[in-house]
């Protein structure tokens, strides 16, 4: 079977609402009997006159009251529709359905639609006085249709047109009138957009929305972002095509930055007064004359004015660097590779645009390449691999095709084995643009980005280059974003659009020598490195060496280990994988990153003194620690069981211990590193010696997390204001000190153990916590506990909490005293999580948390009673109550919140899936939509949806007998009728294996 694109039409621009080609100018709606052969006949022939091609209805098409084909088609290919509105206009009632028509066809989609109210008042049509209203009672008698025709006509009446009624000048004077509005307006001619342009139908109206179109209140801009090639221009063209018609001038000014080099400023000006004024050979003298003329002459105007690849702040202010140089409801449009522009020329309507998806990937190739829509299968291949080369971007895919079109599957893999190696040239210049408008020091980091740290996270990357350069370069990895040379992703990933890389790496490569790399600057490519190693071809050019083997390739240097000798000016070392023959008899001292994978050698060198050094990271070495002196970062010093005195290192920054599950003290000198801002030691199982006395002035970040063995908290010596946020979840302490609220800035506590048996009181003294979340130990056996004992001594040390706003009181043992306590200490709580807690009813009192939305009461065994709830409540979620009385059950009935959780297990699964119903009218009617989540925690769309009356309560075991399952239902339907809706549609192969269902208590909520 042939490849084949799943376009329906030849051409994938011509949907109605993007279309810019059309038979006809003009389409009139009249009344035959009243103006035919008097002024619509006059209006029509002085439009021919004027050639601009008009449908009028001279042999009068319309045949009883259906608009036949050929009408229709008429109206549907018009640019602008005139509907001439006279006194007996109404009483058609296919005059009617045509103008329904036209303003479904026409209004809103680029064209324009203008009534002209011949001798007729326009509050008359708008408000269905005099004959309007007479037409209308007479067809309520006789159609079903009357209220689509009402809103029609008031709907036209409200658009900007024009009003003859004799006695106000001659009628052949307002003829030419509106043939001279009509040839201005159709004066704009469209612009070529692309001969195959895809992908558009959906990005144009998304930018057209920005416009605000509807809106005359000031000028509206707009920014369109993107690399190089991507499609800026094409999309600005398209929407100039769509919406010019809506303004008394437009200009679309193409390639400014390429005119403003070689012309200046002025030619702009003078380009932008011509194409919206008409006129040719405006005089201007000087740039600021022209900003003057601009805003006199254009001042009262509505226009659009599209400025196409703005590289300099100084081209937008000599064009349009005010809005009110501009008439109410114009439009400006700009297109640049540089969102920095568009912040400080104050645009905020902004829209990036990102490359073509696979499909539309696969369209423009097979085109450009086979001018068809059908390809033979064998070339299947190789459009898949120059489809995944080009990654999205157009010029790279038309390039492709054009240059492969006709050639067969030897030639495209040929080619495209070249195209991989080497950028083609056209590509790289169209993308070297923006990276020649880099100063110096961008370039380098670029560079740097583009070799060796793409995929990072954009902290590491920061902290890289800071070490890498001995100061900070947000600044400049700041602009390089602006420019949409790199951007982030998920997690704050930092990455490039794949051609962007390849160009980067190209530019580093220029100098390259085959035989000798070490005289590169930066050392990436693997094969390079291993050369340079093993041959000692080292030297003091190379700055940085990153070196990753492919994961596939189980490589090992083998090497004497002085090829490190000769790189004086090495700064950065960065090995991420692969094996060495030997350790390395030198390291250079200029060093100011070390990152070394299983580092060969218990030992650093002799000679290695490196002052300079900022992050060391060791991942997986299995040796103690190497003595330094000088260090701001340490991390991944996995095989460790002491931290010995670093009391030395005083850059210290960073200290990161996490999964050092054999770590068991750490030195007492740890707590007074002057300059250290993370200290991070989560998953040290077998810490249990922590200094007992710490004061760290920069802390930002204390990670004690999973250190199951450590039992108590250090003292806080002094007042530390920098931390933000402590993570000590999991561990063993049982209590906080009270010098706890020495970390009087601190944001964020995650805190909880097997020990936690107390509500520490001094969380009460945290003036800035808007986030606190404290597990217990299991509740089993301990109806009885008291763990809200500490919030009594909230009451001596300290007042009420503002800040906080998320409260997570999980398996702390809370009994029915902690809700007095709650709302008075808690008050502006937003969220609110007490699930596996001892507490027996939920007392009125907690209808004072004016501010929850979310509470959460789940796996509360004693839970009986339900006597209040917060009235802001959007959130509810009581699972697993098994003590609810059916009182309980009865408040809940009377609630309405918004969201629920179904769990749903089916069998033989061990994963939960979840299912979000969602209410519509109370709880009289529940949604469900089911969506599962596989192994990796991917959603899995479901093809079905529960409607189901009422509400249904499961039991918690796990059972496939109906009985089991009761059903409330003020419908009354049966058991048996709701439980098959539920096995039909929630389990569709029920029939193989028993239905399981675990869950819920309660109404709808539960």
């Amino acid at each position: 079977m042939a490849l084949q694109s799943t376009s329906s039409s030849a051409h994938p621009f011509s949907s109605s609402s993007i279309r810019y080609e059309w038979k006809y100018d003009v389409f009139i709606s009249f009344r035959g009997h009243d103006t035919r052969y008097g002024f619509t006949g006059n209006l029509y022939n002085t439009l021919l006159k004027k050639g601009i091609h008009t449908f009028f209805d001279a042999e009068e098409l319309q045949s009883g009251e259906e608009i036949t084909p050929a009408l229709l088609n008429a109206i549907q290919n018009s640019r602008i529709a005139i509907i001439v509105l006279s006194s007996k206009y109404a009483h058609s009632s296919f005059c009617l359905e045509e103008l329904v028509h036209i303003l479904d066809c026409i209004k809103g989609n680029g064209r324009l639609v203008l009534p002209i109210f011949y001798e007729v008042d326009p509050s008359d049509v708008r408000c269905l006085k005099e004959g309007f209203g007479e037409a209308m009672a007479k067809h309520e008698k006789r159609y079903n249709k009357v209220d689509k025709w009402k809103k029609a006509l008031h709907q036209v009446a409200n658009l900007s047109g024009y009003h003859f009624k004799h006695g106000d000048g001659y009628q052949h004077k307002f003829i030419e009138n509106i043939v001279e509005d009509i040839s201005r307006k159709i004066s704009h001619v469209p612009l070529p957009v692309a001969d195959f342009p895809v992908g558009l139908e959906s990005r144009v109206p998304q930018v057209i929305s920005l416009l605000e179109m509807e809106s005359t209140d000031g000028v509206h801009m707009v920014g369109i972002h993107g690399i190089g090639g991507i499609g800026k221009t094409t999309l600005a063209l398209a929407i100039y095509n769509v919406v010019a018609n809506n303004f008394e001038g437009v200009c679309f000014l193409e390639s400014v930055r390429e005119k403003s080099q070689k012309h200046g400023l002025m030619h702009l000006q003078k380009d932008l007064l011509c194409k919206i004024l008409g006129k040719e050979g405006v005089h201007i003298i000087g740039v600021n004359e022209g900003t003057s003329q601009i805003q006199c002459r254009l001042g009262q105007m509505k226009v659009l004015l599209v400025l196409d690849d703005v590289d300099d702040s100084k081209q937008l202010q000599a064009i349009a660097e005010e809005t009110d140089w501009f008439g109410g409801g114009s439009g400006v449009i700009i297109t640049t590779r540089d969102t920095h522009l568009l912040k400080l020329h104050g645009v905020e309507r902004t829209y990036y645009v990102q490359g073509l998806d696979r499909e539309d990937s696969f369209k423009l190739l097979i085109w450009k390449a086979f001018k068809t829509k059908t390809v033979c299968p064998s070339y299947a291949d190789v459009i898949n691999r120059a489809i995944t080369y080009a990654s999205g971007h157009p010029l790279a895919l038309e390039l492709i095709g054009s240059n492969l079109f006709g050639k067969e599957v030897q030639v495209w893999e040929s080619a495209l084995d070249q195209f991989e190696k080497h950028l083609d040239d056209k590509i790289h210049k169209i993308l070297r643009v923006s990276f020649d408008a880099l100063g110096r020091q961008e370039q380098s980091v670029f560079l740097d980005i583009a070799c060796c740290f793409k995929g990072h996270s954009l902290e590491k990357i920061t902290d890289l280059l800071q070490a890498h350069y001995g100061r900070s370069m947000k600044y400049h990895i700041e602009v390089l974003l602006e420019k949409s040379l790199i951007k982030t992703i998920q997690y704050d990933k930092v990455t490039m659009h794949d051609l962007i890389e390849d160009m980067g790496k190209e530019i580093d490569n220029l100098e390259k020598s085959a035989e000798m790399p070490g005289k590169l600057r930066r050392l990436w490519f693997y094969k390079d490195i291993v050369k340079v190693l093993e041959d000692n071809q080292g030297s003091s050019t190379i700055e940085i060496i990153y070196l990753e083997f492919p994961s596939f390739k189980d490589a090992e240097v083998k090497w004497d280990g002085t090829a490190f000798k000769e790189m004086k000016n090495l700064k950065t070392l960065i090995i991420k994988n692969g094996c060495f023959s030997k350790s390395p008899k030198h390291l250079p001292n200029s060093l100011r990153v070390l990152e070394w994978r299983k580092y060969p050698s218990e030992y650093f060198p002799p000679d290695f003194q490196p002052e300079m050094l900022c992050i060391l990271k060791l991942p997986d070495y299995v040796y103690p620690l190497p003595k330094l002196d000088s260090l701001s970062k340490a991390s991944k010093l996995v095989s460790l069981k002491e931290i010995p005195d670093l009391s030395g290192l005083h850059s210290l920054q960073e200290l990161s211990l996490e999964g050092c599950r054999n770590l068991v003290t750490v030195d007492n000198s740890v707590g007074f590193l002057p300059k250290l801002q993370i200290l991070n030691a989560y998953g040290c199982e077998e810490l249990s010696y922590f200094p007992p006395v710490i004061q760290l002035p920069s802390l930002e970040d204390l990670y004690l997390s999973g250190c199951s063995s450590l039992e108590y908290f250090p003292e806080i010596q002094q007042e530390m204001e920098n931390v933000k946020s402590l993570h000590l979840s999991n561990t063993g302490i049982k209590d906080l000190p009270f010098s706890f609220r020495n970390l009087s800035r601190l944001k964020s506590l995650y805190l909880g153990g097997e020990e936690m048996c107390k509500m520490p009181s001094v969380i009460g003294m945290m003036p800035q916590l808007s986030y606190c979340h404290v597990e217990g130990g299991d509740n089993e056996g301990r109806v009885s506990g008291k763990l809200e004992e500490g919030f009594q001594g909230m009451f001596t040390h300290s007042v009420p909490s503002q800040n906080l706003t998320s409260l997570f009181l999980e398996n702390t043992n809370l009994s029915n005293d902690f809700f007095p306590l709650a709302v008075a200490w808690f008050p502006n709580v937003e969220r609110l999580d007490l699930r596996g807690n001892n507490f027996t009813i939920l007392p009125e009192c907690i209808q004072q948390f004016c501010f929850l939305k979310d509470l959460r009461l789940k796996d509360c065994p004693h839970l009986r009673d339900i006597r209040g709830l917060p009235p802001n409540l959007e959130y509810l979620s009581i699972v697993n109550c098994k003590s609810l009385s059916p009182r309980a059950k009865r408040v809940l009935l009377n609630q309405t919140v918004d969201d629920i959780i179904i769990h749903v297990k089916p069998p033989g699964e061990k994963r939960w899936n979840h299912a979000l119903p969602h209410c519509e009218q109370g709880w009289n009617h529940v949604e469900v939509t089911y969506e599962g989540l596989d192994a990796w925690c991917e959603t899995i769309r479901s093809e079905f949806i529960v409607k189901e009356i009422g509400m249904h309560v499961v039991n918690e075991k796990d059972t496939s007998i109906v009985e089991d399952i009761r059903f409330t239902d003020p419908y009354k339907m049966t058991e048996l009728i709701v439980m098959m809706m539920m096995v039909s549609l929630v389990f569709p192969n029920h029939k193989k294996h028993p239905l399981l269902l675990v869950k819920v208590c309660g109404h709808c909520s539960v």
